[in-house]
């Protein structure tokens, strides 16, 4: 990812067809690693492709994805919707819990002497 990241950088920056030299710079600039084979790799399969077409492509590709994380057809049993009901309400109460810690240590202030 960083390979491919570093690329689209010297795009951005204005290099429409960057070289290897040049990704190895970004990611040396950084402090990054840079594998020679992945660098060379993405070379050639981006080689006479205009990246905002490949960009686009994979989005189009990514939107019909399911991105729902449940599984279709799965029906939850009886005593699961009452146990989902019970666990969203428990989790309300911690987070009022939490809510109150954090208005007492906002409330700090006075115990140093910088009432004001």
């Amino acid at each position: 990812m960083k390979v491919v990241a570093a690329y689209l950088l010297a795009v951005l920056g204005g290099n429409t067809s960057p070289s290897a030299d040049d990704v190895k710079k970004i990611l040396g600039s950084v402090g990054a690693d840079a594998d020679s084979d992945r660098i060379e790799l993405l070379l050639s399969q981006l080689k006479g492709k205009d990246v905002a077409e490949v960009v686009a492509s994979g989005r189009e590709k990514l939107a019909s994805v399911p991105s729902g994380g449940a599984v279709a057809g799965v029906a939850p049993a009886a005593g699961t919707a009452g146990a989902a009901a019970t666990a969203a309400g428990e989790q309300k109460k911690e987070e009022k819990v939490e809510d109150e810690e954090e208005e007492d240590d906002a409330d700090i202030g006075g115990l140093f002497g910088d009432d004001d």
